[in-house]
Protein backbone atom coordinates (compact mmCIF):
# COMPACT_ATOMS: atom_id res chain seq x y z
CA UNK A 1 0.00 0.00 0.00
CA UNK A 2 1.33 3.52 -1.07
CA UNK A 3 1.68 5.98 2.22
CA UNK A 4 2.90 8.73 -0.28
CA UNK A 5 1.82 8.75 -3.96
CA UNK A 6 4.92 9.60 -6.33
CA UNK A 7 4.12 10.77 -9.64
CA UNK A 8 5.36 8.84 -12.37
CA UNK A 9 6.83 12.44 -13.75
CA UNK A 10 8.53 12.72 -10.70
CA UNK A 11 10.16 9.58 -10.69
CA UNK A 12 13.45 10.14 -12.53
CA UNK A 13 14.33 12.89 -10.81
CA UNK A 14 13.71 11.54 -6.62
CA UNK A 15 15.61 8.72 -8.90
CA UNK A 16 19.01 10.57 -9.35
CA UNK A 17 18.44 12.31 -5.86
CA UNK A 18 18.03 9.25 -3.87
CA UNK A 19 20.95 7.62 -5.88
CA UNK A 20 23.56 10.73 -5.29
CA UNK A 21 22.91 10.25 -1.29
CA UNK A 22 23.83 6.81 -1.87
CA UNK A 23 27.38 7.39 -4.03
CA UNK A 24 29.37 6.78 -1.01
CA UNK A 25 28.13 3.65 -0.40
CA UNK A 26 28.80 1.49 -3.31
CA UNK A 27 26.49 -1.73 -2.73
CA UNK A 28 23.75 0.15 -1.52
CA UNK A 29 24.49 1.71 -4.49
CA UNK A 30 24.40 -1.17 -7.03
CA UNK A 31 21.31 -2.42 -5.33
CA UNK A 32 18.92 0.43 -6.23
CA UNK A 33 20.47 0.85 -9.16
CA UNK A 34 19.27 -2.29 -10.60
CA UNK A 35 16.11 -1.20 -9.48
CA UNK A 36 16.10 2.33 -11.14
CA UNK A 37 17.24 0.40 -14.61
CA UNK A 38 13.19 -1.28 -14.53
CA UNK A 39 12.12 2.00 -15.08
CA UNK A 40 12.09 1.26 -18.79
CA UNK A 41 9.62 -1.19 -18.43
CA UNK A 42 7.17 0.35 -16.95
CA UNK A 43 4.02 0.94 -18.85
CA UNK A 44 1.20 3.75 -18.94
CA UNK A 45 1.37 6.72 -16.70
CA UNK A 46 0.23 5.22 -12.76
CA UNK A 47 1.57 3.61 -10.15
CA UNK A 48 0.15 0.14 -10.57
CA UNK A 49 1.89 -3.27 -9.94
CA UNK A 50 1.90 -5.57 -13.43
CA UNK A 51 -0.76 -7.21 -14.17
CA UNK A 52 1.11 -8.95 -17.72
CA UNK A 53 0.36 -12.45 -18.11
CA UNK A 54 4.34 -13.50 -18.92
CA UNK A 55 5.45 -11.61 -15.84
CA UNK A 56 2.96 -13.84 -14.06
CA UNK A 57 4.32 -17.35 -15.96
CA UNK A 58 7.41 -16.26 -15.36
CA UNK A 59 7.09 -15.24 -11.51
CA UNK A 60 5.49 -19.28 -11.26
CA UNK A 61 8.31 -20.23 -13.01
CA UNK A 62 10.49 -18.46 -10.25
CA UNK A 63 8.64 -19.20 -7.48
CA UNK A 64 8.67 -23.31 -8.74
CA UNK A 65 12.36 -22.84 -8.77
CA UNK A 66 12.83 -22.35 -5.21
CA UNK A 67 10.78 -25.43 -4.43
CA UNK A 68 7.77 -23.58 -3.59
CA UNK A 69 4.55 -25.46 -4.44
CA UNK A 70 2.14 -23.61 -6.36
CA UNK A 71 -1.89 -23.73 -5.60
CA UNK A 72 -4.74 -23.05 -7.76
CA UNK A 73 -6.61 -20.01 -6.79
CA UNK A 74 -6.94 -16.43 -4.85
CA UNK A 75 -5.47 -16.22 -1.49
CA UNK A 76 -8.76 -14.97 -0.25
CA UNK A 77 -9.85 -18.27 -0.11
CA UNK A 78 -7.40 -19.56 1.76
CA UNK A 79 -3.74 -18.27 2.22
CA UNK A 80 -0.83 -16.67 0.17
CA UNK A 81 1.34 -19.12 1.55
CA UNK A 82 -0.12 -22.01 3.56
CA UNK A 83 3.41 -23.30 4.79
CA UNK A 84 4.00 -25.46 1.24
CA UNK A 85 1.97 -23.28 -1.56
CA UNK A 86 1.80 -20.09 -2.93
CA UNK A 87 -1.74 -18.90 -4.24
CA UNK A 88 -1.16 -18.53 -7.77
CA UNK A 89 -3.81 -16.12 -8.46
CA UNK A 90 -1.93 -13.11 -6.64
CA UNK A 91 -0.02 -10.31 -9.14
CA UNK A 92 3.73 -11.25 -10.55
CA UNK A 93 4.95 -8.77 -7.72
CA UNK A 94 3.30 -10.54 -4.89
CA UNK A 95 4.51 -14.13 -6.11
CA UNK A 96 7.93 -12.97 -5.95
CA UNK A 97 7.66 -11.29 -3.02
CA UNK A 98 6.80 -14.90 -1.25
CA UNK A 99 9.52 -15.88 -2.57
CA UNK A 100 11.29 -13.23 -0.43
CA UNK A 101 10.14 -14.14 2.23
CA UNK A 102 10.62 -17.74 2.10
CA UNK A 103 14.66 -16.81 2.12
CA UNK A 104 14.63 -14.35 4.69
CA UNK A 105 12.62 -16.12 7.17
CA UNK A 106 14.03 -18.40 9.97
CA UNK A 107 13.87 -22.15 9.45
CA UNK A 108 11.44 -23.14 11.80
CA UNK A 109 8.48 -20.84 10.57
CA UNK A 110 9.67 -21.22 6.86
CA UNK A 111 6.85 -23.99 6.39
CA UNK A 112 4.66 -22.16 8.75
CA UNK A 113 0.82 -20.27 7.54
CA UNK A 114 1.95 -16.95 5.99
CA UNK A 115 5.65 -17.87 7.47
CA UNK A 116 4.53 -17.10 10.87
CA UNK A 117 4.22 -13.41 10.45
CA UNK A 118 0.49 -13.62 10.90
CA UNK A 119 -2.17 -12.71 7.92
CA UNK A 120 -0.90 -11.35 4.80
CA UNK A 121 -3.02 -8.74 3.12
CA UNK A 122 -4.51 -11.16 0.64
CA UNK A 123 -5.04 -13.91 2.70
CA UNK A 124 -8.24 -14.90 3.41
CA UNK A 125 -8.25 -17.20 6.29
CA UNK A 126 -6.81 -14.72 8.59
CA UNK A 127 -7.75 -16.04 12.18
CA UNK A 128 -5.98 -19.17 11.21
CA UNK A 129 -2.99 -17.20 9.92
CA UNK A 130 -3.32 -15.22 13.09
CA UNK A 131 -3.29 -17.98 15.14
CA UNK A 132 0.28 -19.46 13.89
CA UNK A 133 1.75 -15.91 14.09
CA UNK A 134 5.10 -16.43 16.45
CA UNK A 135 6.98 -13.26 15.38
CA UNK A 136 5.67 -9.32 14.95
CA UNK A 137 6.30 -5.96 16.27
CA UNK A 138 9.64 -3.97 14.78
CA UNK A 139 11.11 -8.08 14.32
CA UNK A 140 8.34 -8.71 11.88
CA UNK A 141 8.75 -5.31 10.61
CA UNK A 142 12.50 -5.92 9.85
CA UNK A 143 11.58 -9.43 7.93
CA UNK A 144 9.40 -7.72 6.24
CA UNK A 145 11.90 -5.22 4.73
CA UNK A 146 14.39 -8.13 3.75
CA UNK A 147 11.65 -9.73 2.17
CA UNK A 148 10.38 -6.82 0.54
CA UNK A 149 13.66 -6.36 -1.20
CA UNK A 150 14.59 -9.32 -2.10
CA UNK A 151 11.34 -9.95 -3.99
CA UNK A 152 12.25 -6.04 -5.72
CA UNK A 153 15.77 -7.52 -6.45
CA UNK A 154 14.06 -10.67 -7.93
CA UNK A 155 11.94 -8.95 -10.21
CA UNK A 156 14.48 -7.05 -11.23
CA UNK A 157 17.00 -9.94 -12.42
CA UNK A 158 13.97 -11.37 -14.26
CA UNK A 159 13.19 -7.95 -15.94
CA UNK A 160 10.11 -6.95 -15.09
CA UNK A 161 9.36 -3.36 -13.52
CA UNK A 162 10.49 -3.47 -9.64
CA UNK A 163 10.50 -0.19 -9.64
CA UNK A 164 6.90 -0.30 -8.78
CA UNK A 165 6.99 -2.55 -6.04
CA UNK A 166 10.03 -0.46 -4.75
CA UNK A 167 7.25 2.51 -4.62
CA UNK A 168 4.55 0.47 -3.86
CA UNK A 169 6.23 -0.61 -0.59
CA UNK A 170 7.35 2.57 0.15
CA UNK A 171 11.20 2.66 -0.30
CA UNK A 172 10.68 5.90 -1.27
CA UNK A 173 8.05 7.36 0.73
CA UNK A 174 10.59 9.45 3.22
CA UNK A 175 12.11 10.70 -0.10
CA UNK A 176 15.89 11.35 0.37
CA UNK A 177 15.77 11.79 3.94
CA UNK A 178 18.80 10.99 6.16
CA UNK A 179 16.96 8.06 7.70
CA UNK A 180 15.00 7.19 4.67
CA UNK A 181 18.82 6.73 3.36
CA UNK A 182 20.18 5.40 6.67
CA UNK A 183 17.26 2.31 6.40
CA UNK A 184 18.06 1.18 3.00
CA UNK A 185 21.66 0.89 3.35
CA UNK A 186 20.68 -0.88 6.67
CA UNK A 187 18.46 -3.28 5.14
CA UNK A 188 21.39 -3.66 2.33
CA UNK A 189 24.10 -4.46 4.76
CA UNK A 190 21.88 -6.77 7.19
CA UNK A 191 21.25 -9.39 3.67
CA UNK A 192 24.69 -8.98 2.07
CA UNK A 193 25.90 -10.13 5.65
CA UNK A 194 24.17 -12.71 5.36
CA UNK A 195 24.55 -13.92 1.91
CA UNK A 196 21.47 -13.00 0.16
CA UNK A 197 23.27 -10.40 -1.98
CA UNK A 198 26.29 -10.50 -4.06
CA UNK A 199 28.69 -8.02 -4.10
CA UNK A 200 26.94 -6.80 -7.82
CA UNK A 201 23.77 -6.31 -5.51
CA UNK A 202 21.90 -8.76 -7.23
CA UNK A 203 20.10 -11.47 -4.83
CA UNK A 204 21.35 -14.83 -4.59
CA UNK A 205 19.32 -18.24 -3.79
CA UNK A 206 20.70 -18.04 0.14
CA UNK A 207 17.83 -19.59 2.69
CA UNK A 208 18.58 -18.02 6.22
CA UNK A 209 19.71 -20.86 8.32
CA UNK A 210 19.90 -19.24 11.41
CA UNK A 211 17.22 -18.47 14.07
CA UNK A 212 15.17 -15.24 14.91
CA UNK A 213 17.66 -13.91 17.85
CA UNK A 214 20.96 -14.27 15.67
CA UNK A 215 19.66 -13.10 12.49
CA UNK A 216 17.44 -10.24 14.17
CA UNK A 217 18.62 -9.39 16.98
CA UNK A 218 21.84 -7.19 16.27
CA UNK A 219 19.63 -5.29 14.68
CA UNK A 220 17.01 -4.29 16.86
CA UNK A 221 18.33 -1.03 18.39
CA UNK A 222 16.59 0.18 21.49
CA UNK A 223 15.09 3.26 21.40
CA UNK A 224 15.62 6.25 23.74
CA UNK A 225 12.36 4.94 25.43
CA UNK A 226 14.09 2.01 26.16
CA UNK A 227 11.76 -0.13 23.24
CA UNK A 228 13.11 -1.37 20.29
CA UNK A 229 12.93 0.26 16.88
CA UNK A 230 13.69 -0.78 13.37
CA UNK A 231 16.33 1.94 12.16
Amino acid sequence: MILTPIPLAELPGLSDAFAQALADHPLALAVFARIAATTAFVRGDTIALSTDSDHHAAALALVRSFGMGVIDGPPAKGFTWDGQAVAADMEPSVLIHEIGHFQACAPERRHVIDFGLGAGPETGLRDEAEAVASLGGVAGDLEEAFASLLGILWEAEVGQPAILAFLEQNWLAGGVTAANRAHFIKIVEALAGHGFLSPEGRPTRALREVDDQTFLGPLLVPSPQGAPKAC
